[in-house]
């Protein structure tokens, strides 16, 4: 239909009860794009209205270098959102009426760039994911200001965010070739023996707790002589900075002098960022897991026996299973399952780890004989993880000396700045000698854990005269989004709040999708937490988020997640 069917319907429905507005959902041509009414709310103070433009790229005309590969075309996308956003917060509910009318709202992105549902780059078009309040006085249709969204402020924002004629081309390239250096870096760092990179002149420090933006006046980085290296960059040339080693890297120092804070960076590292973020040029290894116990965490048939065996009760450690882990526990499963989902770093904090996980001092193994501690602490199987298995490990370590004993890299922060003390470390290791420890031979852990569902929390459809569950009519499973890091599905909440890389909403909006999608279609008692993952996370990089809407169209909303944390969500879904 044509821009002016869309006008004589909505002037034919004004002034008619709010369910009229369902008649314009369809498909309209407004010459240069094209505008899609997929989803039309059922009154003013619902969720609002689901909307899509599509612009051909031909019309669009962004140069071949933006189209070019894989991260172009991401960042590219993510450059075009921020416009769009940027230009919709100047209408949004410039058009008035009750409850959500004249809203209109767009995915906001933070300082990392993302794959958004909001925008996407086909081989044929721009897709722009978006919600306008259809307006109404009470529960009654304002066809005029509708019309006014639509026809006035929807063209503008399109017109001068899509085209690349009406976009700053310096600021584009700018965003583009950054992504790009940023992945060039993250390609290379195996090549060179790293599993991370900080570039001199990053400012590590936040605004705040809250806030990702970066502190004002903070201390650059400058990386100490003994590790800095010099990259040489598709775009902005050679830089230098401190290169993280593989193996075992301990980071140290005095309390608020920038320990956690370089973790922080570094756990974020896995994500590209936008120029001004101040760790543009922080790069980790793209599979690095932030890891930390997780008290009361669900755990389901996971290997912990490299960690944790002979319990008193006789529990089966090498398929360990419990509804309320203990700090030590969960934080053994979650190196497991990390090892499961493939990753090649591990970062741990002192802080947020379990204190009898970490390490025993030579006191407590005195008092505690190793036949009755059914610990094997994380101090005596780093090395194994590295050698045995090439997980590197990045750790913060405040309070324990032990750990010097096994770092193959000793990085102190003094006043944010740090320096290389790993020559000064080993020398003072042989006057400060720990007890070797008496840890088992290492054997790797079993990873085949089948997947099944949680029966009890999935919706039963029940005889509304008798209360019977129908089992040959099973109700639908729903999911909803209840906060950053929780969602509910069927009768369960997901809790993710410990997954430190989860950093956005919409990446957890994704996953209960995908969660739902597989336990829906995949979980059939026989195939295994990696099988079903991997496929999942298959069908998202092929097809997009759309494969797991069920044939609905796809709203803007959702972000995509890395299979860590597709891992990480699958493996606390609560099943029997």
């Amino acid at each position: 239909m044509t821009s002016q069917d869309l006008r004589s319907t909505l002037r034919s429905i004004d002034h008619k009860s709010y369910p009229a507005y369902k008649s314009l959902r369809g498909s309209y041509s407004f010459g240069k794009y094209i505008l899609d009414i997929e989803h039309v709310q059922g009154d003013p103070f619902a969720a609002p209205s689901q909307v899509s433009v599509h612009v051909p790229l031909s019309a669009a005309a962004f140069p071949e270098y933006t189209l070019a590969n894989d991260t172009a075309r991401t960042a590219l996308a993510d450059y075009l959102l921020r416009g769009f956003a940027s230009e919709v917060q100047h209408y949004s509910f410039q058009a008035k009426g009750s409850g959500k009318s004249g809203l209109m709202e767009v995915s906001r992105c933070g300082q990392e760039i993302l794959k958004r549902s909001a925008c996407e780059i086909t081989g044929k078009e721009i897709v722009v994911r978006f919600f306008i309040g259809f307006p109404a006085n009470g529960r009654t249709i304002n066809a005029g200001e509708l019309e006014k969204i639509l026809f006035d402020f929807m063209p503008a924002c399109v017109e001068h965010s899509l085209y690349y004629k009406n976009v700053n081309s310096e600021q584009l390239k700018k965003h583009i070739y950054l992504a790009e250096d940023q992945q060039f870096i993250r390609s290379e760092l195996s090549s060179h023996s790293l599993v991370a990179f900080v570039a001199d002149g990053a400012i590590l420090p936040r605004e705040s707790g809250i806030s990702q933006k970066p502190m004002k006046g903070a201390i650059a980085f400058s990386s100490p002589s003994s590790m800095r290296i010099t990259l040489t960059l598709p775009h902005a040339g050679a830089i230098t900075g401190m290169g993280i080693p593989k193996g075992i890297t301990l980071i140290v120092g005095g309390g608020y002098h920038g320990k956690s804070t370089l973790l922080d960076a570094l756990q974020l590292g896995v994500y590209d960022h936008i120029a001004g973020d101040g760790r543009e040029y922080v790069i980790t290894d793209a599979s690095a897991l932030k890891l930390r116990s997780e008290d009361g965490r669900f755990i389901k048939d996971v290997d912990i026996s490299l960690f944790i065996n002979d319990l008193p009760n006789k529990k089966d450690t090498h398929s360990f299973s419990t509804a309320d882990a203990s700090g030590s526990t969960s934080q053994a499963a979650g190196i497991v399952e990390g090892m499961d989902a493939g990753s090649r770093v591990f970062l741990l904090d002192e802080d947020t780890s379990a204190t009898n996980f970490m390490v025993r001092d030579a006191f407590m193994q005195r008092v505690i004989q190793s036949d009755k501690e059914p610990i094997t602490p994380f101090l005596e199987r780093a090395r194994d993880l590295y050698e045995k298995e090439d997980i590197s490990t990045v750790l913060v370590a405040g309070s324990s000396g032990a750990f010097f004993h096994i770092a193959d890299t000793v990085i102190q922060m003094d006043s944010y700045r740090p320096v290389d003390i790993t020559e000064k470390v080993k020398s003072l290791c042989d006057e400060y000698p720990i007890p070797s420890g008496a840890a088992s031979p290492y054997i790797a852990p079993s990873s085949h854990r089948i997947m099944t569902r949680d029966s009890q929390s999935l919706p039963k459809r029940r005889d509304y005269r008798t209360g019977a569950v129908r089992e040959d009519e099973p109700e639908q499973l729903k999911v909803k989004l209840l906060a950053p890091d929780t969602f509910s599905i069927g009768r369960q909440n997901v809790e993710l709040r410990y997954i430190e890389q989860l950093i956005d909403k919409e990446q957890t909006a994704s996953l209960s999708i995908m969660l739902k999608y597989a336990v829906t279609h995949l979980i059939d008692g026989r195939k295994t937490v990696s099988e079903i993952v991997n496929k999942i996370y298959d069908m998202a990089n092929r097809d997009g988020l759309a494969a797991f809407c069920e044939g609905r169209p796809l709203p803007g909303g959702y972000a995509m997640p890395r299979i860590e944390e597709l891992y990480s969500c699958f493996n606390r879904y609560r099943r029997s």
